[in-house]
């Protein structure tokens, strides 16, 4: 009991740790939600599920030896959210807050990309784990998920919250996508990868 208990809590340390920006995420999707209608509320959960499962997916396979990933190169998933937030400022004419993300793939790739330092971190823990632990912390993260949605809707559904975002939403919202999108980037290594090869 004692080493389920400590599984337990070190896969929630583990989730925590490598998804807390995700609840920023949610928040705004949640948001655009309730204001634009895009995603709808069912999409960004199954996005969300989608996006963390294929995540440990990947973790698993590459830290059972099946696949190897040059670790800088993930960061060019950033790539995707500064895609995103720029094509919302440039269609955004409206005070309305743009739909950046409109379903549930959409969702998914967000979270992918907003996760791609996590497979650094997953692999050596799945490295480590025997199979009964390895499944431990996938139910924990099943688990977590659906928390983090509870959150980010909670979140979203907050006057103040929502009022913002219909305010400065045309600007802050693809502004942070951006932002999650260049923090990926520079924190990957990637820029400085890219820079080795050209020079």
């Amino acid at each position: 009991m004692i080493d389920l208990l400590s599984t337990t809590a070190g896969a929630a340390v583990v989730f925590a740790a490598t998804d807390i920006d995700d609840i920023v995420i949610l928040t705004l999707f949640f948001v655009a939600a309730r204001t634009t209608g895009r995603p709808r509320a069912r999409q960004i959960v199954a996005g969300q599920y989608l996006g963390i499962g294929a995540l440990a997916v990947a973790s698993a396979v590459i830290a059972g030896g099946l696949l190897v990933v040059p670790d800088p190169w993930t960061g060019l998933l950033g790539l995707l959210p500064i895609a995103l937030g720029v094509r919302a400022l440039r269609g955004s004419d409206d005070d309305e807050a743009p739909a950046v993300v409109t379903g549930t793939l959409g969702v998914a790739g967000v979270t992918i990309a907003n996760g791609a330092d996590n497979v650094a971190v997953y692999v050596p823990v799945f490295r480590a784990l025997g199979v009964a632990d390895s499944a431990v912390f996938l139910l924990v993260f099943v688990l977590l998920i659906a928390l983090w949605c509870a959150v980010g809707a909670w979140l979203g559904g907050h006057r103040r919250v929502v009022r913002l975002v219909e305010r400065a939403g045309h600007w802050l919202v693809p502004a942070i996508f951006v932002g999650i999108g260049v923090t990926i980037l520079v924190s990957s290594g990637v820029l400085s990868r890219l820079v080795d090869l050209l020079g």
